[in-house]
């Protein structure tokens, strides 16, 4: 490559580059360096078929920047470029893609655009997963979201449609593709999506190949395959469980020839429960115990007795060889589709009368987003930090001290009196959640309360709209929770903000004669008046803008999420 110093009017943004066709970028991030020391990083253009004319290929930004500060100045100056040979546009392609994904993952869609048209141009997919260190089953998985319909597409672009929906319906046909769009685009209908997609799409019935004890080329009927490559589902249900039975019956004599002296097939969707047995060897009587849940997925639990059996084996001498053989247990009560018939009753009376119960479904609730179930995920914000410096910050503040005492003593609510750490995150255990369902019945109302507030503070999440919304909506004077630390000043990196800020603390006509000064010079003018020392009045109780609720930016830059996510919801709580 051949590298110049370019006119900012000989450039134009390339069609080859992978943000072409989006809208102005976001430059908030990179204008104040490019105003202080101009465009660094060469851009990388093309010649586009005109005298002394040039495409860029990567450095839109870049270019949008340093547009902007030659309309600020009146007078533009040349850009480094580097210049790519003429005509190859898988190169300038993946010239572009590369850069990106350098600075920022672009969504799936982007990529699979830039991917289908490196295709075109004759790349492979081994080629394409080698040059921007991807695995091919990845580069597959972008590709494949060329089998959906564009405005499916176009909606999971635009985050309206989460990655699970978007998944399952790679499985759809066209034509279910369609009357699934029909729905999610009808205000007056709900699209089915995530598990609930999944059911619609297979009738219920929806069994995965990863279960199968068959091999899967023995299967005579259609499979439906995830286009993102990594799930399958058998199409009819009723061939899958007539091949599934012929393997289980094979397994089950293998059992029997392998010695076992009893291999019991529970009914499909009829629990082992360990606990309602003993672990017993083979030699001494043990049999195997095989579940079979609703959705064919097979378990075999080898070497058990039932404790009523154990019991009586023991009685007859420690497993002694003279002992009788055992009776042939009888079935099962209840049938599967019977257990499902009693299942489906007892719940829809059971839901009903809970309405009529709300304190009780408040209960109710509460143990399920602290322990979560089959139907219920619930995650506490980890609070990640960007580096040492902020995570060193976070634990020195005393509201967190004071939110870990809090949880303590919740967690001492619920009888968990040794543990340390998050209430919420349980792994869904059945009898967990109906232990701590009944801890929750025994407490007063007001106790309650204080563990569904300690649960719902867990899980807020952090930098969101919600925080603003409930910052303002409590009155929170952030005085009483922050003052300014070594790590606010260390990450404190902008001048112009530095100079309002001493505005704050000092007044305009401090900040106005220190305007020229170096940042290190002004932050600390800064924490001279926060201390009162070095001749300054001392400040107390200050907040920054940032800290403040309702939050407020001190430039009109932009690129404050904060402020952003404040603007969305203002109108909500604020009156005119």
């Amino acid at each position: 490559m051949q590298l110049a110093h370019i006119s900012i009017d000989q450039l134009s943004v390339s069609a080859i580059n992978m943000r072409h066709s989006r809208r102005a970028p976001d430059i908030s991030d990179i204008l104040p360096s490019v105003r202080a020391r101009g465009v660094l990083v060469p851009l990388l253009i093309r010649p586009n078929g005109a005298p002394d004319s040039f495409e860029i290929v990567a450095g839109r930004r870049r270019y949008f920047a340093a547009k902007t500060v030659a309309d600020e100045r009146g007078e533009a100056e040349p850009l480094p470029c580097a210049i790519m040979e003429e005509g190859d546009d898988a190169d300038a392609l993946e010239a572009s893609l590369i850069e990106n994904i350098a600075r920022l993952d672009p969504d799936e869609v982007s990529q699979w655009e830039t991917f289908t048209r490196l295709i075109k141009e004759g790349r492979g997919i081994a080629d394409i997963a080698a040059t921007f260190g991807l695995t091919e089953p990845q580069v597959k998985r972008i590709l494949a979201l060329g089998d959906l319909l564009p405005k499916i597409r176009e909606a999971y672009r635009r985050e309206e449609i989460d990655t699970e929906t978007v998944r399952h319906l790679t499985m759809a046909s066209k034509a279910q593709q369609k009357d699934w769009l029909a729905l999610f685009c009808d205000p007056d209908s709900r699209a089915p999506r995530g598990w609930q997609l999944k059911q619609w799409l297979f009738g219920g019935q929806s069994i995965s190949t990863k279960v199968a004890l068959f091999p899967i080329e023995d299967y005579p009927g259609l499979i439906v395959s995830d286009l993102f490559g990594e799930d399958s589902y058998f199409a009819d249900a009723d061939l899958f469980w007539q091949k599934q039975n012929e393997t289980l019956a094979a397994k089950r004599s293998a059992y029997l020839e392998a010695g076992w002296p009893e291999v019991e097939v529970l009914e499909p969707g009829q629990y082992f429960h360990s606990w309602d047995y003993e672990k017993t060897p083979k030699k001494k009587g043990g049999k195997v115990i095989i579940t079979v849940s609703q959705r064919g997925e097979v378990e075999c639990h080898e070497g058990y007795l039932s404790r009523k059996e154990a019991r009586r084996v023991r009685a007859e001498g420690e497993f002694g060889e003279e002992a009788e053989p055992r009776s042939k247990p009888s079935r099962p009560e209840l049938s599967g589709p019977m257990q499902n018939y009693v299942d489906l009753h007892r719940h829809a009376a059971v839901r009903v009368s809970l309405l009529d119960h709300p304190g009780v479904a408040l209960r109710l609730m509460v143990a399920h987003a602290v322990v979560g179930s089959s139907l219920w995920t619930v995650r506490p914000e980890p609070q990640r930090a960007a580096n040492e410096t902020v995570a060193a910050s976070i634990a020195a503040c005393k509201s967190q001290a004071a939110f870990a005492e809090k949880q303590r003593e919740v967690l001492s609510l619920l009888g968990s009196v040794d543990e340390d750490g998050p209430v919420t995150g349980g792994n869904g255990d059945d009898f967990a959640l109906a232990s701590v369902f009944a801890r929750l019945l025994a407490l007063p109302h007001d106790d309650v309360l204080r563990v569904l507030a300690l649960v719902m503070a867990e899980t807020v999440c952090a930098g969101s709209a919600i925080v603003e919304a409930l910052g303002n909506h409590l009155g929170l004077d952030m005085r009483g929770h922050w003052q300014a630390d070594d790590a606010f000043f260390e990450l404190l990196r902008d001048r112009q903000v530095a100079t309002e800020i001493l505005a704050d603390v000092g007044g305009r006509l401090v900040a106005d004669g220190n305007s020229s000064q170096k940042l290190k010079t002004q932050k600390k003018i800064i924490r001279d008046f926060l201390c009162g020392e070095n001749g300054r009045q001392k400040v107390d109780g200050w907040l920054p803008r940032w800290m403040a609720f309702p939050v407020s930016s001190y430039t009109d830059r932009g690129g404050f999420r904060t402020a952003d996510q404040w603007a969305k919801v203002q109108t909500l709580f604020v009156s005119e």
